[in-house]
């Protein structure tokens, strides 16, 4: 087997394990968001000013969480391309 078709299984290996690991952390990520959101709709003395901080962290979350996921895909692209090249 030649070097470069090693090297190509090894990344798509680590990009498959990337994808699935993301995967497991999203689901869970996005648990805890209902959880964190079912206890502040049954805690009746809970403020206003702390449910609108918490939903705004949990944007600000997702949108890093989706963007290192673009940038970790982009990255992916980028190294197949170069080892697709003969």
């Amino acid at each position: 087997m030649e070097p470069k078709q090693i090297a190509k299984q090894m990344v798509d290996f680590n990009k498959t394990a990337f994808d699935n690991s993301y995967q497991a952390m999203a689901v869970i990520q996005d648990q805890t968001e209902k959880m964190v959101n079912s206890m502040m709709e049954q805690t009746a003395f809970f403020p206003e000013e702390g449910k609108k901080l918490i939903n705004d962290w949990i944007k600000t979350y997702k949108k890093g969480r989706e963007e290192f996921k673009a940038a970790a895909d982009e990255n992916f692209k980028k190294v197949e391309s170069f080892f697709a090249q003969k």
